[in-house]
């Protein structure tokens, strides 16, 4: 259905649907009125929409600075506890910062004490908290850059694996909540102050920290409380000027109905509710289940 096809090189992502400067060169040249540039790839790259606006192309997703923040677990935790909404037990769970929403950023200080930066504050940090507990990458993800420990003497040796497997991503180190599922409210919001949420999922079926399963709607938190997650992800859409398409990720305690937010997704959902079927007749097919991300 495209007026034009652009070849574009061949390679690795670098060379095309990640390189920023190509993608808006693009745009420019063929004076397009918008770009799209779905998932993974220079999708969730703030420098994207960020240079799209310098020259009047609109990018159809969030803004550049909100998109910076909240793409960065560390950042985007502190806001939301700043904002008021529950985070689990972290090394930053004093933090208070103030979001400028202009740039997109906190305060470096503040920035720089949710860091933990050496094998032995790790452990400072996992003597605090109390096990077990989970040692994370800021700016991990796909199953990488996260380790469970139970045990101080795990502690160092999980560290430096997570800083192996990300590279250069500031560390940090949160309670792990055990008897949890992971809910997710989907939310779209506008340039005019207004955020919505769409319900959610349930998608605690995951094998190496993916997800396999997403379910839609969740039923696992009461009514009462899920309204109260929903509530919480617009609050904090509006804390940070968001727009477009959002998830925001939640743990879900089971056994005290409490939630903690986990992450705020700056992105629809690759993944949507999907129902599998082996091989059979055609005639006892059923309508695929109805479904959104």
């Amino acid at each position: 259905m495209a007026d034009q096809i652009v070849d574009v090189p061949g390679g690795s992502n670098n060379n095309n649907y990640a390189n920023v400067k190509l993608i808006v060169e693009i745009a420019r040249f063929r004076r397009v009125d918008a770009v799209w540039a779905g998932w993974g790839h220079a999708s969730e790259n703030p420098t994207l929409p960020n240079s799209l606006a310098k020259i009047g192309i609109k990018f159809i997703g969030p803004a550049g600075p909100p998109m910076h923040a909240l793409g960065d677990k560390i950042g985007s935790t502190i806001i939301a506890q700043t904002a008021g909404m529950p985070c689990i037990a972290w090394n930053g769970s004093d933090i208070v910062a103030q979001y400028d929403k202009s740039t997109g950023s906190l305060p470096t200080d503040a920035y720089d004490r949710g860091m933990v930066k050496t094998p032995e504050q790790a452990l400072e940090c996992a003597e605090t908290i109390g096990f077990p507990i989970m040692i994370k990458a800021s700016e991990g993800g796909g199953g990488k850059g996260i380790r469970k420990v139970n045990k101080m003497a795990d502690v160092a040796t999980a560290y430096r694996q997570v800083v192996g497997e990300v590279p250069g991503s500031p560390i940090f180190i949160m309670k792990m909540s055990s008897q949890s599922r992971h809910l997710e409210v989907q939310l779209l919001a506008d340039e005019y102050g207004d955020a919505i949420a769409l319900n959610g999922r349930d998608c605690s079926v995951q094998r190496r920290h993916q997800k396999i399963i997403e379910e839609g709607p969740p039923i696992a938190a009461e009514r009462s409380v899920f309204l109260e997650m929903e509530a919480a992800a617009v609050q904090l859409a509006k804390a940070v000027n968001y727009t477009n398409a959002g998830t925001v990720e939640y743990l879900y305690s089971e056994p005290d109905k409490k939630f903690y937010f986990l992450e705020l997704n700056p992105r629809l959902q690759v993944s949507k509710p999907s129902v599998a079927r082996p091989p059979c007749s055609p005639l006892l097919l059923s309508p695929p289940p109805s479904s959104h991300s």
